[in-house]
């Protein structure tokens, strides 16, 4: 069996980075697997091809991206929030990489990458599509929060801020419809994620199924804590609470949450830890000590990270999975996160973890708590990285897929 990955982003970071994953849990498997990506980079994969390696495909991928980009030109009152039409695209099914495979896997396919109509022009070949946001189910948005007009058919876009029932958003849904065939089966990375597209206007009647979002176990794993300290120069007695993104401001991470709940900590127990993006200002206004990580680029500085933390908090209100969560439970560091969306499928109350109540800042704080001064914490952590290989190493989800795949081209 033959797969193709369509994937949209950068292969070393973000969704991609999941697919990616996946990708090398198939070829474990013995399953042929290629990737077909707008990513900059191949890894110096041989199964990989980036279209940036011909400069016609690389020009156009850029165009199409600044063509999407521009589409809520007109929406002068919009939210400065990522929408995307999928309304332009290179045909990859001209690709030769297309015409060899048997099956067709998409997964994050936006900025310009996939054009939905020419999802119409694959023919004789099953069609898996991985949601990794809820932009399949929507008219452009990435994540709805509490917006629930892609049940109807949006229009009346509140992130567009329009008040006209045949705006953009109605425009892009419809487009959608017309295209997506319902042979296409849809796949949830999370539980949450599966039921919002189960009542979504575009998926009535599609065949949609969970399969969970995957981390490589062998990439993520436990550090001692005191050499991660170390490594990182974090030198402090306390207990080291770490958080972060790629880019905390984001409208659903929920990090005004996570700094409320850093106001009810005690400054003289607590040392705070960040990777990614920081607002080093309103962290200041916590008055507890901290040490900003920066952008870390690669695996091994961000298994220091996780490994060197008492407690991981992932505050996010909306979110479709929480690869960091898994990757921290992979390092043995315990997470408390929100008891909503795609993270409460994660974290096991009380066993690997806290799920706090949504969205209340001092039960973020009350599960930092809980989690630091366990007196099993020890267990805590081997329940994190017990679960974090049992329900989310690459292997075992690949083997998931590979099942899936069998089904489809059985059909």
């Amino acid at each position: 069996m033959k797969v193709l990955h369509i994937i949209a982003g950068n292969l070393s970071g973000g969704a991609a980075r999941g697919a990616y994953w996946l990708h090398q849990g198939l070829l474990a498997q013995g399953v042929d697997s290629k990737i077909y990506t707008t990513s900059r980079t191949s890894l110096n994969d041989d199964t990989v091809t980036t279209v940036f390696v011909s400069n016609k495909n690389k020009v156009a991928t850029i165009i199409f991206a600044l063509i999407d980009k521009l589409s809520t030109i007109f929406y002068r009152k919009r939210k400065r929030l990522i929408f995307s039409t999928g309304m332009v695209g290179q045909n990859f099914t001209n690709s030769v990489e297309y015409k060899e495979a048997d099956i067709i896997h998409l997964h994050w396919i936006n900025d310009g990458f996939v054009n939905m109509r020419h999802l119409s022009k694959i023919i004789n070949k099953p069609v898996i599509w991985t949601m990794r946001d809820m932009w399949p189910m929507t008219g452009g948005c990435h994540y709805a929060m509490g917006c629930e007009k892609f049940k109807t058919g949006c229009g009346r876009c509140p992130q567009l801020s329009s008040n006209s029932t045949m705006d953009l958003s109605r425009l892009v849904l419809s487009y959608k419809k017309k295209y997506l065939s319902k042979t296409i089966k849809l796949v949830g990375i999370s539980d949450w994620l599966s039921e919002q597209a189960h009542e979504s206007e575009v998926f009535k009647g599609f065949d949609i199924r969970t399969i969970h979002n995957c981390i490589n176990t062998k990439t993520f794993f436990p550090v001692e804590k005191r050499v991660a300290r170390e490594l990182l120069g974090i030198n402090t007695g306390k207990k080291v609470v770490l958080a972060g993104s790629t880019s905390a401001t984001d409208f659903y991470k929920g990090f005004d949450k996570y700094i409320d709940s850093l106001k009810l900590l005690d400054n003289n127990m607590y040392h705070l830890c960040f990777f990614g993006e920081l607002d080093q200002e309103l962290v200041k206004s916590t008055g507890l000590d901290f040490t900003s990580l920066g952008y870390l680029q690669d695996n091994i500085s961000m298994r220091l990270a996780y490994s060197c933390a008492d407690v991981y908090v992932a505050p996010s209100i909306m979110d479709a999975f929480g690869k960091t969560i898994v990757e921290s439970m992979a390092c043995g560091t315990p997470v408390v996160c929100f008891d909503a969306t795609g993270p409460k499928d994660l974290v096991t109350h009380m066993k690997d973890g806290y799920k706090a109540v949504p969205f209340k800042p001092e039960s973020l704080a009350e599960g930092i708590k809980w989690i630091v001064f366990s007196s099993d914490y020890g267990m805590l952590c081997e329940n994190a990285r017990d679960n974090a290989v049992l329900k989310f190493d690459a292997k075992n989800i690949a083997e998931t897929y590979t099942q899936l795949y069998k089904e489809v081209l059985i059909k």
